[in-house]
């Protein structure tokens, strides 16, 4: 599959839950076709915001499975692959797992290890060799504590085809810039924050993989397409309209911020699984006024 399938907007999916924690899979099938019909280019299933590391690894491949029905060949479908702290374990989970259904991987250098770039390179190579689909590299220090920099990235890009983009959650703008600046030709640059998705087109990136996307998928996905076709004065209209609903998603943590924006959407409840914990009501209720403020500013956005 081109490259240019996941030029444009990612949704990196919820998987919502139950009350009592178990996956609400009707919800999720509402929510997947509320993305679809709002124009995204593609799903991201069992990624952060889905919650995958709480899953069992049968419920992983239940939720897979029931996405790339509910989904029907409508859009592609993006398949986490979280980037084990143990790499031969990985590989083997890679050469041994189906993926029919599936058109790409997505998958984060290893947490806790620390490594260096030269083992964050080293175990790239390998996830590469075992994967029989291309490969979105995941950075998020953030969450693994360790940045893989742009000239990793960049020696990763040159070295295997596998490699077709990078989801830059750095949330370091020059470091984003200088992959732009020297990637090889078809690599796509993806935006892991949504603040910093549309300075990142206007740098001449490639999209986005959304969390704000699984509630405001239209609004999104339209900012989106307007910076990629240069159209930065809508583009930025958009975008400042959901400019103050971000910085509430993240209060408590993702998904739980976003879980809960579904929750006031009608959606499912806002329910995560420990360590997580659902967003507080106090936090609720200024998230939902400041989606009421969206709203009555703009007539085109729910809520």
């Amino acid at each position: 599959m081109s490259p240019l399938k996941f030029r444009g907007i990612g949704v990196a999916l919820i998987t919502p839950f139950h009350e009592d924690k178990t996956i609400d899979y009707p919800a999720l099938g509402r929510i997947i076709e509320f993305i679809i019909t709002g124009g995204v280019d593609y799903l991201v299933c069992l990624g952060t915001t889905g919650e995958a590391i709480t899953l069992s690894a049968q419920e992983c491949r239940e939720v897979l499975d029931f996405t790339i029905k509910v989904t029907a060949n409508r859009v592609p479908v993006v398949a986490g692959f979280f980037g084990s702290n143990h790499t031969a374990r990985l590989v083997e989970e890679l050469k041994s797992y189906d993926f029919q259904g599936v058109s790409a991987i997505m998958s984060s250098s290893p947490s806790y290890n620390k490594p260096n770039q030269e083992g964050i390179y080293q175990h790239y190579m390998a996830v590469a060799e075992a994967s029989p689909l291309p490969l979105i590299i995941y950075n998020v220090p953030g969450r693994t504590a360790s940045n893989v920099s742009a000239d990793t990235l960049l020696r990763l890009a040159n070295s295997s085809s596998k490699f077709i983009g990078v989801k830059e959650a750095s949330g370091d703008l020059v470091q984003a810039m200088q992959i732009l600046k020297r990637r090889p030709e078809g690599f796509l640059v993806i935006s892991g924050d949504d603040p910093l998705t549309l300075p990142i087109l206007g740098c001449g990136g490639d999209g986005v993989i959304s969390v704000i996307g699984n509630a405001y998928p239209a609004q999104f996905s339209e900012m989106v397409h307007a910076g990629l076709r240069g159209d930065f004065e809508t583009a930025r209209s958009l975008n400042d309209a959901l400019l103050d609903v971000h910085p509430w998603l993240y209060t408590e943590g993702n998904p739980a911020g976003i879980k809960a924006a579904l929750e006031i959407l009608g959606f499912c409840t806002r329910q995560v699984r420990l360590p997580l914990v659902a967003l507080s009501e106090a936090t609720k209720e200024k998230l939902q006024q400041e989606m009421h403020q969206v709203a009555a500013a703009s007539p085109r956005v729910p809520v």
